[in-house]
């Protein structure tokens, strides 16, 4: 049977959505492990006094850091300024009821999910909690990062950092507070990368592969 005379294949996640997606998805990456390093360099002796790795791990974690605050700002602009309306019509599913119970009794295999825009009302509320998740580790990360490096940008940001600091109950919660932020990341991706294969497995479409090639296919309604 050919595909194209039962399904149509539609544009649901333009270029920018997917090239930031896998730019976002190596920025943890890199982040989580670079991180984890930091709080723990096994790599060197206590006793040693080279240094060097850890600066190199050090340095990626800035950079890193750096692009998915970059990332998360612009992701922010997208959603709510971005040509393509398709991720705003989410709001309407997740302001739904009915959405709500159609999307739970799929998950349960009890009927298909309909959704207004590309994400269901549960998908949709996760992706809106992840992104103010990064964007409270991004800030958490910055003032971080003015309370070490006091010049250029660390000295721009030094005052903010410094209030931050203070209504957070001081710098060593700041760490605590990223540090978990680190972990809801790492739950949340075991998560989402189970739920998107077996999206693609349950329902046939809202694949892995819509995230790469940007295409989602459905079937056509006789």
């Amino acid at each position: 049977m050919n595909h194209s005379a039962t399904h149509t294949r539609d544009l649901i996640f333009s270029p920018a959505i997917r090239i930031f997606h896998w730019l976002r998805a190596l920025s943890i990456l890199v982040l989580v492990i670079t991180g984890f390093y930091i709080s723990w360099p096994f790599l060197v002796a206590p006793e040693t006094n080279d240094i060097q790795v850890q600066s190199y791990i050090r340095f990626a974690h800035l950079v890193f850091g750096f692009a998915l605050t970059a990332i998360t700002l612009v992701r922010f602009y997208l959603f709510f300024f971005g040509k393509s309306d398709i991720e705003r019509r989410s709001f309407r599913d997740a302001s739904s009821v009915s959405s709500w119970v159609k999307n739970l009794k799929s998950y349960l295999w009890m009927g298909h999910l309909n959704k207004a825009g590309v994400y269901g009302p549960l998908q949709f509320t996760t992706y809106v909690l992840i992104s103010f998740v990064a964007l409270i580790i991004c800030i958490t990360g910055l003032v971080l990062y003015a309370n070490v490096y006091h010049l250029g940008m660390g000295g721009m940001m030094w005052d903010a950092a410094g209030w931050i600091t203070a209504q957070m109950g001081g710098l060593a919660q700041v760490r605590i507070w990223h540090h978990y932020l680190t972990w809801v990341f790492v739950i949340f991706v075991l998560v989402h990368v189970y739920m998107a294969v077996w999206s693609g497995i349950r329902f046939k479409h809202n694949s892995v592969d819509s995230i790469v090639s940007g295409y989602d296919y459905h079937k056509k309604h006789k």
